[in-house]
C-alpha cells in the first residue's frame, strides 16, 4: 500500500511536468534514476514503520517478531529468525495475518519476468513492455506507475469493464486518459498459454465470453505483471487449533464486533473479508481493542471508501448506481461536471465529474 504510493506521488510529477507545456514551463524530458526513485520509495516505507515501531515501544509494547501459529485457544508458538521456538500465551488475541497476491496456475513463477504485485514495488527495472493481468485497483495503479516510467503497458481484464465493482462512467474518464498515454486496454478477455523464453515472456489469449475472439494476439512481453486480487492467510497460521472457524477460500468470519466464534479472540483486515483496504483494517483494529478492553462498540463496514490512486483518481463510498439497481432501489443520480470547476479548468483537469446517489 504504501510503497505504490510512493511510486505513484513519482508518476505524478512525471505527468504532470510533461504537460506543463500546455500552459507555458517547459521542464524537458524527465531522466529517470531508477536507484533514487526505490531509495525515495524505501524511505518512505522505513519513516512509517520506523515510526510504529517508535510509537509502539512508547506505550510499552513488546513486539516478538517470527512465524507465529497457534497451538491452543490461549497459545502461540512462534518461531524466530534463528530457528528457536518460544510459546507467547494471551487472554485475548487479534488475528491480523493480512493477505498475500493471487498466484494463477498458468504462469512460470520461478522466473523473475513474471510478477505480483509485491515484486512490481521492487522496480528491478523499467521493461519496454508491460502486460498486466487484472485492471483492478491494484493492476492499474502499477500500470500507471509503469507507463509514466516509460514502458508500453497492456491491461486485460476478465470482466467487461475496468474496475469492477466501481459504476462504469466513474472509470471511463481513467480509461480515457489510459487510453492517451498509450496504455492498451483489452476487455473480457483471459490470458491462457504462457511460455518464457529468451525473447520474453510470450502469452496467449481468448476471450472470457464463449464463441468471441480476443482482441489480441499471442504476444511476448518483456515482463508480466499478475494482479487477480489476494487470497486471505486464514490456513497458515493455525487457527483451526485455537477452534477458529475458517472459510473454505481462508476467509475468518466476524461479528459486528470483530470477534471470531472463539468469543476472546478476534480478526481484522483482509483475513476476515473485502474490501481489502488498509483504512478498513485501521478502523477495525482500533474497534477490536476497545471491545477486548471491555468497551460496547460495534460497526458494518459500509461507509469505507474505496479508492484507486490513479490518475485521474478514482474514488466511492456506499451503495453505487449499479447496486442500487441490482437491489430494486428507487434512487435518484445527481452528477457535476469538473469541465464547469475553476479549479478543475485551473489545472487542467476538467475530465472528471462528482456523483451522487441518493
Amino acid at each position: 500500500c504504501i510503497p505504490s504510493k510512493a511510486l505513484l506521488h513519482a508518476a505524478a510529477v512525471i505527468d504532470e511536468v510533461a504537460h506543463a507545456g500546455d500552459f507555458g514551463v517547459d521542464f524537458g524530458q524527465p531522466k529517470i534514476t531508477l536507484d533514487k526513485l526505490r531509495e525515495y520509495k524505501e524511505k518512505v516505507v522505513g519513516k512509517l514503520t520506523g515510526g510504529l515501531a517508535s510509537m509502539a515501544k512508547q506505550r510499552k509494547v513488546r513486539t516478538v517478531t517470527g512465524v507465529a501459529s497457534f497451538v491452543s485457544p490461549n497459545e502461540l508458538e512462534i518461531v524466530g529468525d534463528d530457528g528457536k521456538t518460544q510459546l507467547l500465551r494471551f487472554e485475548h488475541c487479534i488475528i491480523a495475518a493480512g493477505s498475500q497476491a493471487v498466484k494463477l496456475p498458468n504462469f512460470p513463477w520461478d522466473d523473475k519476468r513474471v510478477m505480483d504485485s509485491t515484486d512490481a514495488l521492487e522496480l528491478h527495472d523499467i521493461p519496454k513492455t508491460l502486460l498486466v493481468v487484472g485492471g483492478g485497483i491494484i493492476g492499474l495503479e502499477m500500470a500507471t506507475v509503469y507507463s509514466a516510467l516509460g514502458s508500453k503497458v497492456t491491461v486485460v481484464e476478465f470482466m467487461d469493464q475496468l474496475m469492477p465493482g466501481a459504476d462504469k462512467d466513474l472509470v471511463k474518464p481513467l480509461a480515457d486518459r489510459l487510453k492517451k498515454q498509450g496504455v492498451e486496454v483489452h476487455l473480457k478477455t483471459k490470458a491462457t498459454d504462457v511460455k518464457a523464453d529468451k525473447a520474453g515472456i510470450t502469452v496467449s489469449f481468448e476471450a472470457a465470453v464463449e464463441g468471441e475472439k480476443p482482441g489480441l494476439q499471442a504476444t511476448a512481453y518483456d515482463r508480466v505483471l499478475v494482479a487477480v486480487g489476494r487470497t486471505p492467510n486464514g490456513k497458515k497460521i493455525g487457527a483451526e487449533k485455537a477452534g477458529v472457524s475458517i472459510t473454505e477460500r481462508g476467509f475468518i468470519p466476524v461479528d459486528r464486533q470483530m470477534r471470531t466464534n472463539v468469543p476472546h479472540i478476534f480478526a481484522i483486515g483482509d483475513i476476515v473479508g473485502n474490501p481489502m483496504l488498509a483504512h478498513k483494517a485501521t478502523h477495525e483494529g482500533k474497534l477490536a481493542a476497545e471491545v477486548a478492553a471491555g468497551e460496547k462498540k460495534e460497526w458494518v463496514a459500509r461507509v469505507i471508501p474505496s479508492v484507486a490512486y490513479t490518475n485521474p483518481e478514482v474514488a466511492w463510498v456506499g451503495v453505487t448506481e449499479t447496486e442500487a439497481k441490482a437491489k430494486g432501489l428507487k434512487v435518484g443520480v445527481a452528477k457535476f461536471p469538473w469541465a464547469a470547476s475553476g479549479r478543475a479548468i485551473g489545472i487542467g483537469r476538467t475530465e472528471g465529474f462528482t456523483k451522487l446517489i441518493f
